[in-house]
């Protein structure tokens, strides 16, 4: 007679098996069934990567590994202010010239500047691409960088200053980063100084083209309908007037990290915004992803959103349950060589203090007691956004560029993904251990922080007495 185990194994799988078993590798397979990513290195080392899924649209851009962290107290908002000339006309078109090719074309230009990347982009159908890209060559080849636009961009700039200076998360971030590194390329905004847009010149914006436009540091990223083949040529083509200069590209200094504050205490306003960070890793170290999963258990949460109270993530369940504050979300920010490791939060005055107990108390726990299940939640968690972050030809462009720039090359989602899947929750703990037990923070805020406990007692909580 069969034992009763023996007949269960005979039997076959239950239906929500096999669906698991078929999701499982249904997914598997959709990792390993991505275009390509296909590169070619021009001649003069201009990088071009594209990955093409046959759709109708497509989205082509320029990577250019040049921001504020290549500038100095001098020049910084350089690379800004060149964003917003691109798009002002050439030596071959008008400002107006160019509107009316891109509205024609129903296309979309865009551009947008960071500490270590200038990006210009555009969303087009698959079979303006050509036009698209000619465009792009034009645009940071031939500006014309005329001197009544310059004063007119620099109005606008100053203006967009002021709308900054209104969103506080983004403030707060720049204080951030202004104390962390401080001293440093990184400690200085995107934006740059008022007094510097002031008297910004065009001798400025062409020495800043000719030190960093240089082909080896430029990507020509395409996705969506893009024939990788057309587009070397096109690259050929449009960019055969960027030389590879003989001079030499100094290497990237260090960005010194510097646990410190800065508070900006103004008691009318109603809510205090703030950030508190360790200093984290660069895109290429191997603990970006145990950290990444770490950030992913920390979570985000938003009152105005409702739920959290069955949310995996305990600071979120006891934000909603003891209203510790209006909203948080934890960052995991990397540049070449560093980064920055923290959470974001907005609360009211009195909720300072057990809202900041409760986020070290919760960053001591992934240092010591961190459990296999809630890494495994996290895990899952970040691969779902993984994806969802790939959702169309931008993203997608976006991703290629940006990891050209900061690896060399684009990581396939399967070996993406298989990383994520090998990271353990001891994984999580000696990481965390090393990064932020007993480690320095640093903390920006702004609002009315008199109730956040000053900076000795929240070094102090960064490690736990145990007997």
């Amino acid at each position: 007679m069969l034992k009763v185990a023996t007949v269960l194994r005979l039997l076959p799988k239950q239906p929500n098996q096999v669906r698991q078993l078929a999701t499982a590798v249904g997914y598997k397979e959709a990792l390993v069934n991505v275009p390509p990513t296909r590169l070619t290195v021009l001649d003069n080392g201009l990088r071009v990567a594209s990955e093409d899924s046959g759709a109708a649209t497509a989205t082509v851009g320029l990577w250019i590994d040049a921001g504020s962290r290549y500038e100095n107290s001098k020049n910084n908002g350089v690379a800004h202010f060149l964003e917003h000339m691109a798009f002002k006309g050439t030596s071959k078109r008008s400002q107006t010239d160019l509107e009316l090719l891109v509205e024609n074309m129903g296309a979309h230009l865009n551009a947008y500047t960071s500490r270590e990347q200038t990006v210009f982009y555009a969303k087009c159908l698959a079979n303006d691409v050509p036009v698209a890209v000619e465009i792009l060559a034009d645009i940071i080849q031939n500006s014309s960088l005329a001197e009544p636009e310059i004063e007119r961009e620099r109005g606008v700039i100053l203006r967009e200053m002021q709308d900054v200076e209104s969103n506080l998360q983004e403030v707060v971030f720049d204080h951030l980063h202004a104390t962390a590194f401080q001293g440093t390329p990184l400690g200085q905004t995107i934006l740059g100084p008022t007094k510097n847009i002031k008297k910004i010149s065009k001798a400025d914006l062409q020495q800043y083209i000719k030190n960093h436009y240089l082909p080896p540091r430029i990507v020509l990223s395409g996705a969506g309908g893009v024939d990788h083949e057309k587009l070397v040529e096109l690259a050929k083509k449009s960019f055969s007037g960027l030389k590879n200069a003989p001079i030499e590209i100094p290497e990237l200094a260090p960005c010194r990290y510097t646990g410190s504050e800065i508070r900006v205490r103004d008691d009318s306003m109603p809510l205090a915004h703030v950030a508190i960070a360790v200093e984290g890793v660069g895109w290429t170290d191997a603990d970006n992803i145990p950290l990444m999963v770490a950030n992913t258990l920390i979570g985000a949460w938003d009152r105005s959103q409702g739920g959290g109270a069955n949310n995996a993530s305990y600071l979120a369940r006891a934000s909603s349950i003891e209203g510790l504050c209006h909203s948080f979300q934890s960052f995991n920010t990397c540049y070449k060589d560093t980064g920055l490791w923290g959470i974001y939060f907005v609360a009211e005055p009195l909720q300072l203090e057990d809202m900041l107990y409760n986020i070290q108390k919760e960053w001591m726990k992934l240092c010591t007691s961190v459990t296999e299940a809630e890494v495994e939640r996290a895990k899952n968690l970040l691969k779902t956004n993984m994806l969802l972050q790939l959702d169309g030809t931008t993203p997608v462009c976006e991703d290629i560029g940006r990891q050209m720039l900061c690896y060399n090359r684009r990581i396939p989602l399967h070996e993406l993904d298989a990383r994520i899947e090998a990271v353990t929750a001891a994984n999580v703990r000696d990481v965390c251990y090393k990064y932020i037990y007993d480690r320095c923070p640093a903390v920006a805020a702004v609002g009315p922080t008199e109730n956040l406990p000053d900076y000795s007692r929240i070094r102090a909580s960064m490690y736990w007495l145990r007997a």
